[in-house]
């Protein structure tokens, strides 16, 4: 929920949790989990800091989520649960934005640090359960009720689901897989229902491969020759290029990744994209490159 008369002088904003926060300045200082704050900056929403989740460490963000971020401009604080109320009341910051799976706690920094600061929050809702199309609406009334412009890259986006659309509409289309790699032992299938980017490309048309009954919400865990007996034919290959996945060059080794790789386009996945219509649109274009790329293949 926006307030027009408010963002004038001033900001607020409801956010999934239906927690209101507000603000006497517009835009506020804004210190953000990194997915987050990936978004923002595409609105033109510059966070003074991000910081990253549970998965990340160091000195640096991981550079898969940066988007179009620039880090030479925006501190890293480390991972969530790495940031201090100390550190939080360094920067001044208006407000907190971070992302929520469950609509009810933050997902990368605990609520208590925030509020042992003295600094609201703001979580927006990007679990498997949202259509894209809200989740990244939802980014862009926040980044409005900082004062940023209401669109950014809507047509670009647009433009990219028709690309996918009609690619996928012809006749054998190749199969898409998106997969966490873990190590030579066992890799995490993607189940596409429960990711709004895969589910929307199911929507587009695209025929995404189902990994098949097990335990996990989010990923079905096994094994390398299991993985190729549950999605063996499919034609393009999402693969996990976060930090905290194995890289594709550690596989190697591993001969049922070597056959799919070998008969399959691999496109580099984010599955923690910047909520923003650009971010999108550059990983639609991308899929888009892949689909067109096998069918050349196997045309």
């Amino acid at each position: 929920m926006t307030n027009d008369s408010a963002r004038q002088t001033g900001w607020e904003f409801t956010d999934d949790r239906g927690s209101t926060a507000s603000g006497p300045d517009a835009p506020p200082r804004v210190v953000a989990y990194v997915r987050a704050g990936a978004a923002l900056w595409e609105y033109g929403v510059r966070p003074v800091a991000v910081y990253g989740s549970g998965h990340d460490s160091g000195a640096q963000a991981d550079p898969a989520k940066l988007g179009g971020l620039d880090p030479r401009e925006v501190a890293y604080l480390g991972g969530g649960a790495d940031v201090t109320p100390e550190a939080l009341r360094e920067l001044r910051p208006d407000v907190v934005v971070d992302v929520t799976y469950d609509g009810k706690a933050p997902y990368a920094l605990a609520e208590s640090v925030a509020e042992a600061a003295g600094v609201p929050v703001v979580a927006l809702g990007v679990g498997g359960t949202e259509p894209l199309r809200t989740l990244l609406g939802r980014f862009a009334e926040l980044a409005a009720a900082f004062g940023a412009p209401a669109d950014a890259a809507g047509g670009e986006l647009s433009a990219a689901e028709e690309e996918v659309r009609a690619l996928a509409a012809g006749e054998g289309t190749a199969r898409v897989i998106a997969l966490s790699p873990a190590g030579p032992e066992q890799v995490h299938l993607a189940r596409p229902d429960t990711w709004p980017e895969l589910r929307h490309l199911a929507d587009l048309g695209v025929r995404m491969a189902d990994p098949g009954p097990g335990p996990g919400v989010n990923w079905r865990s096994t094994d390398w020759d299991e993985a190729l007996a549950a999605v063996g034919g499919a034609g393009v290959v999402l693969a996990d290029a976060r930090a905290n996945a194995v890289p594709l060059a550690a596989l190697d080794g591993v001969p049922a990744w070597q056959r799919l790789a070998l008969t399959a386009q691999v496109l580099p996945w984010n599955p923690e994209l910047p909520p923003a219509p650009g971010a999108y649109a550059a990983f639609l274009r991308a899929v888009a490159d892949a689909l067109r790329a096998q069918a050349d293949v196997s045309g």
